[in-house]
């Protein structure tokens, strides 16, 4: 399976939606943490990842602290546009942790802090903007760890 794919208390059922198609497209497994802003149930979430839902593998989690428990030794990269190092110098390989915040702040400070040295960025080529939508992020990092690991 090429990726984990993490998103920590998403807020907008369509993006989650998004990203959950994605991951089935790209044979990656989806990670969602709670405190979600919506319902799992929602419509708009279904209608975003049409009929494929039920054939995507979800892993849910109570919390932060829950999901770092359960993945103590697994491998992961931090998005933010916060981190120093872009997406394009992450080591990609088989089973990495792709880990995303929520999308009205990112992820929060104190895993920031914790995971410095895993944090990448997304490189943005305008100063009008803070950053992309959740589900683009996920897309430009997916994709580019695809990419990498098929030059391999």
């Amino acid at each position: 399976m090429p990726f984990n794919i993490v998103l920590i208390e998403p807020e907008i059922p369509n993006n989650t939606g998004n990203i959950g198609r994605l991951a089935l497209a790209t044979g990656s497994r989806l990670h969602l943490v709670k405190p979600f802003g919506f319902e799992i149930d929602d419509k708009r979430l279904k209608r975003a990842g049409l009929d494929y839902w039920q054939h995507l593998e979800v892993i849910y989690y109570n919390s932060t602290e829950d999901f770092f428990s359960k993945n103590k030794d697994a491998k992961m990269v931090f998005l933010s546009s916060h981190g120093t190092e872009s997406h394009w110098d992450i080591t990609f390989y088989n089973e990495l942790f792709l880990v995303f915040g929520k999308e009205s702040v990112g992820l929060h400070k104190n895993i920031i802090e914790k995971h410095r040295t895993n944090l990448f960025k997304i490189s943005m080529y305008s100063n009008h903007i803070r950053s992309l939508n959740l589900a683009n992020a996920v897309s430009v990092v997916v994709y580019e760890g695809l990419r990498q690991l098929s030059v391999k």
